[in-house]
């Protein structure tokens, strides 16, 4: 069975260089598993790593759906899945990089996602009701029908929440039992994964100057040019850092409640990641304090020797 490497953690562990290091050691490439450097025009929010960065690496699945379009977790599958076999192709090493739990789930578990064809006017709906009654109405709706599912996202996540409601609506199945009935595919790879622990208050100290940095390199303009391009609210923009500019733009909030507020969602995030992929049973645990060569070396003896 081929192998493919998979780096995942919270946001700001580290996943990019040491990911970028591995593929210069094995003859390796990226396929990102980030939802949201998926989208265009979205760089510095998203922590793209730039051309520089990526140090001649090629990478997939990164910069290449529109903010105005919904791209959800099937389409990554299958766009992972072709990533994968071209990699393999070339005779080189795929290595699965993100944070974006859904994502890699999707490929090491080879959950099944059907094609459910969405009801657009049940959706304009759901959305006139955030908009009327506040999305906690609905997060205890989705609560109500889907207990496990719910656990894993925030009571912010618009999208996610009215997934749950849709998907319930069109197959009368919840999200977990459609998942828990579809692992039972045979994995096609060997998935040798990883995950980056941080000493929590180390990584929230990352996480705020990550924070600050990207407000330097011009966060607040690059959501401003966004959201005043598309007509309409994308998906995309309910990101983290994106769905708060765009609170500090229509004057809901100052600039310092706008940095304070990113900075705590962040640090929220990164803790639902780190519980999401303790679930993981078969994930080795590197250290992310310790030295990128030694994380490397971990990853190198496995490859070798399994």
């Amino acid at each position: 069975m081929q192998k493919v490497i998979v780096i995942c953690g919270p946001t700001a562990s580290g996943k990019t260089s040491l990911s970028i290091e591995l593929a210069k050691k094995i003859k390796g490439e990226i396929i990102s598993a980030d939802s949201m450097q998926i989208y265009k025009e979205m760089d510095i929010g998203t922590a793209k790593p730039t051309e520089e960065e990526k140090q001649g690496i090629k990478h997939y699945l990164l910069d290449f759906v529109s903010p105005e379009e919904r791209y959800s977790v099937a389409d990554y599958q299958k766009e992972a899945k072709k990533a994968i076999e071209e990699i393999l192709a070339k005779g080189k090493t795929p290595i699965i990089v993100g944070g974006t739990g859904l994502y890699v789930d999707s490929l090491i578990y080879e959950i099944e996602y059907p094609n459910i064809e969405f009801d657009e006017t049940y959706r304009k709906q759901l959305e006139e009701r955030v908009e009327k009654e506040g999305l906690e109405k609905l997060y205890q709706e989705a609560a109500k029908i889907d207990p496990l599912a719910i656990e894993k996202i925030s009571q912010k996540d618009e999208k996610r929440i009215l997934r749950i409601l849709e998907i319930y609506q069109a197959t009368g199945k919840t999200k977990t039992e459609q998942e828990r009935l579809s692992r039972k595919n045979p994995i096609p790879y060997d998935y040798q994964v990883y995950a980056l622990k941080w000493d929590r208050e180390l990584l929230y100290e990352r996480i705020n100057k990550r924070v600050d940095i990207m407000l330097e390199q011009g966060l607040i303009e690059e959501v401003e040019s966004v959201w005043k391009k598309y007509d309409h609210f994308p998906t995309a923009m309910q990101g983290l850092g994106y769905k708060e500019v765009v609170e500090f733009l229509e004057d809901k909030v100052t600039k310092e409640e706008m940095i304070e507020k990113i900075k705590m969602e962040t640090r929220r995030y990164a803790k639902r990641q780190m519980t999401w992929f303790r679930k993981n049973k078969q994930t080795i645990w590197l250290s992310g304090e310790a030295k990128v060569e030694d994380n490397l070396q971990v990853i190198i003896n496995n490859f070798e020797n399994e």
